[in-house]
Parts: structure tokens; C-alpha cells; sequence
């Protein structure tokens, strides 16, 4: 968070049964209940939103976390589980009284079967040495959120990430074939298996994916590989406007070619991100378009010459293929920092997420600049083209009250309309805190209560981090 950001909020106290009892179960330095200590653990990367936990406990296993919800459930004291605290919807903001289940010291690979191409990771985890284990065994582990290099692979699957592959490898859901789950009571099942086909009883395992810690606290995570991509190619195409770079998104997908990656920075964010990370961006352009193209190398050279030609014919002022694999690095490297560009240029960055039919792109982009210049706030718009999932990003001051109103005016804007093109509030980021009030309008009275039985029936006393998602 910004230095500048208020003080989290005092935090209520814990019951001294509880405490007591939780320093009998683990070891002195794994928990936390020092005020300057707590500090860390009362945000995580979603603006303005913190509140201090009443403590924190680091479990090193399964057992360990079945023990702290034990406790939690006989002295009725609320748990908020936790990984590297990069969310970005307030899924790991501490509710007041609660202890904070940081699982950050679970965080070994248990076994990586390259006869099945599978890997067994804890939870605490971080995703980028997910990614590199597999990387060194020939294997691919597509997943690659925007924080792939402090994520936790738990936090991961609880908030169902995506990132720029989303468009051909799908989401982190698509990867997850068993979990380890400890329940609200502390008794623990395993979902899920490594056969490649499992119909057997409903599916569990994915009522989990995506649940936002509030069903369960995930302690493993069985994870599908894929064997490595034999080849890559990336270009770069700019645009003199949005609806081009747009309509070029349905012309290649029109002729049938799903890239691997099909990123979008508009003008805004260009200049941020060529400032911060110099690799010769062309900052004249309205709209930059990053494409990758991988696979088979005879399939990756029709496919990038095919997307070059497409590109050229939707009016595009320049098309740049990567000379090398470093080059192609650098500038998937110079995406992903996007939002930490964009952060340098005020107080308060809202990084959000909201999700449209691809067809409805260039329609929704407008609607953004046009309600950011109404409410007289700066907004600067990048994030998945291919997948239609949008990061309208508010540059703000949340000190400036005036100003946060109008931020929370245009924010609702944005959400109502994206709805109204047959959109989703949120394609990877989850719901949380940040969005639970414009849920109904999406789901319906009737979806809400069915997620609001599922949620009594696993979590009665309604304990695993509440309040999230839904009341």
C-alpha cells in the first residue's frame, strides 16, 4: 500500500481462551499478536481497504490448520486464510476479531510426476517456481497471473487466476485435478485424483476453485502439466485507434487462430509502462496490441505470418516480430508491469476487472473513457484482449474524499454497463470485499441463495473468512 495510506484499523480483541490455547498448540514465532507485528497482515493489494487481524498464525501442515479451526469453532472466533496478500477484490482483508491464517511457511513441491505430468505443491507456494520446476523438467505450466513472481499457488486456485495465456490455456481451474482441503469443523478430504478422467460423485474439487476461502483452507494442490511449447513467437502491433486494435481481436480469432497470448495497452498505460521500463515501446500509438503465437515451430511460423497479415489489413501503423527469445521477454515482461508503471503516477491505484464478450471490446473501452472524462477521473485501461477481460485502472488520491466518490460513481458505471453487454464483474480478480455489492445484479436472487446454502451447509457457524463474496 501507499506510505501515505491511513493506519489499519484498531483490531478487536480476541478471546484469552483462544489465544492461550492457540500458543499451546504452535511454537512461540508462529504467532503473532504484537500491534507493530500485525501491521503486514491487515491489507492486501486492493486500495483502500484494511483492517488489523487480532492475530496471525503460520501452520506448517494440514494438521496444523486443522488445529487452528478447531479452535476457531469452539471459541467462535472468525478465520481469514492468506497467502502472499496480492488479491485484488479484499478476499484476505481481515474481518474485525479474527486470526489470519497465513499459510505462507507451506511451501514445498512435493513431487513432480513426470510420468502422469503432474506436480504436488503445498499451498504457500509462489507460482513463478511453479512454473520454472516444471520449465526445467520439458513441462509447461500454463497459469501466469500479473503476480506470478510473489502469488501463492493456494491463493491462486482460491481466487481461480488467470493471466496473459488465458485465451488458448484457459484458467488456473483448468490445472487443478486434486486438493487437499481442510473443512470449518478441521476434518480434511482430498478431491480429485491423477487419472485424466474422474466422473465419480459430484464434482467437489471445483466448488472449491475459485471460493475464496470462504468453504475450506486448501493444504495441497495436484496440479496439471503440459509438455513444453517447442516453439514461440511474439509480435508487437500498434494502432492509430481502439476500434481497430479491436476488430483485429475478431479477425483473428475469425480465421481460426487461438495465440497463445493477446494482450491490450491503451495509449495511457503505453507511455506509463515505456517510461518504467524503457524497451522501445512506440508511445505515439493509441493502441498496442501483444501477440504469441507457440507450439510446433512449422505451426508458429504459419500462425505469426497469418497474424502479421491480419494485423496489416485491420490498419495497423506497425507490426514488430521479437528477434529473439530475450527481446520476447522483455516485452511480456513490460506488460506484466503494467499495473506497478501505472502505480508511480498517483496516491491510489484501483486496478479493476470487469469482462465482456470480445465483440463488445471496443463498445465497453469507449463507455470507460467517456464515463472516467464525465466523472472527472483518470483512468487508464489495459489487459486481455483475446478473452474480452478488461483492467480499467482508477489513478486516484483515496485521501481525497471528493474524489473517491466520483472514482466509486464511474466504478459502478462501468460494472452496470459491462453487465448490460452480457459481461461479468469479474474475470480472474474474484469478488471479495471490493465487489460483493454488484453481485446480486449478476446472479439473481435465486444463484445468490443457492451459493448462501452451500456456504451454511460446509461453514454453519459461518467462520471461514465471512463476509466475502456475500453477506
Amino acid at each position: 500500500m501507499n506510505s501515505t495510506s491511513p493506519q489499519p484499523a484498531a483490531r478487536p480483541a480476541l478471546p484469552e481462551l483462544f489465544l492461550r490455547d492457540l500458543r499451546a498448540a504452535f511454537p512461540e514465532s508462529a504467532v503473532l499478536t504484537r500491534h507493530e507485528d500485525l501491521i503486514p497482515y491487515g491489507f492486501d493489494g486492493t486500495a483502500a481497504l484494511r483492517q488489523l487481524p487480532g492475530a496471525v498464525v503460520f501452520p506448517r501442515d494440514a494438521a496444523g490448520v486443522a488445529a487452528v479451526l478447531r479452535l476457531a469453532r469452539t471459541h467462535r472466533v472468525p478465520v481469514v486464510s492468506r497467502g502472499s496478500g496480492t488479491g485484488l477484490s479484499g478476499g484476505s482483508i481481515p474481518v474485525p476479531g479474527c486470526v489470519v491464517l497465513c499459510l505462507g511457511d507451506m511451501n514445498r513441491i512435493l513431487e513432480l510426476d513426470t510420468k502422469n505430468l503432474t506436480l504436488l505443491a503445498e499451498p504457500g507456494v509462489i507460482t513463478q517456481r511453479i512454473y520454472d520446476t516444471a520449465d526445467a523438467a520439458g513441462l509447461f505450466y500454463p497459469p501466469d497471473p500479473g503476480s506470478m513472481k510473489i502469488s501463492t499457488i493456494g491463493g491462486n486456485v482460491s481466487e481461480n487466476a488467470g493471466g496473459l495465456r488465458g485465451l488458448k490455456y484457459g484458467v488456473t481451474r483448468n490445472y487443478v485435478m486434486g486438493l487437499e482441503v481442510v473443512l470449518a469443523d478441521g476434518s480434511t478430504v482430498w478431491l480429485g485424483n491423477k487419472c485424466v478422467k474422474d466422473v465419480a460423485g459430484y464434482n467437489l474439487r471445483d466448488l472449491f476453485i475459485g471460493s475464496e476461502g470462504t468453504l475450506g483452507v486448501i493444504t495441497k494442490v495436484l496440479l496439471r502439466l503440459l509438455p513444453k511449447p517447442a516453439a514461440r513467437q511474439t509480435l508487437l502491433a500498434t494502432y492509430a485507434s481502439m476500434d481497430a486494435a479491436a476488430e483485429t481481436v475478431s479477425a483473428i480469432i475469425a480465421a481460426k487462430i487461438i495465440p497463445c497470448t493477446l494482450e491490450f495497452l491503451d495509449q495511457r498505460t503505453l507511455r506509463c509502462v515505456e517510461a518504467f521500463a524503457k524497451v522501445g515501446l512506440p508511445t505515439e500509438a493509441e493502441a498496442l496490441l501483444l501477440i504469441e503465437t507457440d507450439g510446433h515451430p512449422a505451426a508458429v511460423a504459419d500462425e505469426a505470418e497469418r497474424i502479421e497479415q491480419i494485423c496489416r489489413a485491420q490498419s495497423a501503423l506497425a507490426v514488430r516480430r521479437a528477434a529473439s527469445a530475450d527481446e520476447a521477454t522483455r516485452l511480456a515482461t513490460a506488460r506484466r508491469s503494467a499495473f506497478s508503471a501505472l502505480a508511480r503516477l498517483r496516491p491510489t491505484t484501483i486496478l479493476e476487472d470487469a469482462t465482456v464478450p470480445r465483440s463488445e471490446l471496443a463498445k465497453m473501452i469507449r463507455f470507460i473513457n467517456e464515463t472516467a472524462a464525465r466523472h472527472q477521473v483518470e483512468v487508464a485501461t489495459f489487459g486481455h484482449f483475446g478473452d474480452g477481460n478488461l483492467h480499467p485502472t482508477f489513478l486516484t488520491d483515496e485521501r481525497n474524499q471528493a474524489e473517491m466518490h466520483r472514482v466509486e460513481a464511474a466504478m459502478k458505471e462501468i460494472f452496470d454497463y459491462a453487465l448490460s453487454l452480457g459481461g461479468t464483474l469479474t474475470g480472474e480478480h474474484g469478488v471479495g470485499l471490493a465487489k460483493k455489492a454488484f453481485l446480486p445484479r449478476q446472479l439473481g436472487d435465486p444463484t445468490l441463495e443457492l451459493l448462501r446454502a452451500i456456504k451454511r451447509t460446509l461453514d454453519p457457524e459461518g467462520l471461514l473468512n465471512p463476509g466475502k463474496i456475500f453477506d
